[in-house]
């Protein structure tokens, strides 16, 4: 049986805890397993994406091929072989 790899873009605030790294591939049949392999390759990346119950952060936004996962499955979402993830910190202005 084959892994499933996807290739994560990081916003410029993550990058310094994913080794100054603008993408990174991560394996994981699921959105939350793609998060799961990302925290354990990169620790630092944990406490700012995922709070202490381990859901995602209300101010992350994440993304399978430029579908927002919260109309999808959410961390259920499925992701397939070669399938982008972006990881983007939510905007506010005034």
């Amino acid at each position: 049986m084959s892994s499933t790899t996807a290739l994560v873009r990081l916003p410029t605030v993550l990058r310094p805890q994913a080794g100054g790294n603008t993408t990174v591939n991560a394996e994981g049949e699921t959105v939350g397993e793609v998060l799961s392999t990302l925290v354990s390759t990169y620790p630092g990346l944990g406490p700012t994406i995922l709070d202490d119950d381990g859901d995602v952060r209300k101010f992350v936004n994440l993304y399978v091929n430029d579908e927002d996962i919260r109309f999808l499955d959410q961390l259920d979402t499925t992701v397939a072989d070669g399938d982008e993830v972006a990881i983007l910190p939510a905007v506010a202005g005034g």
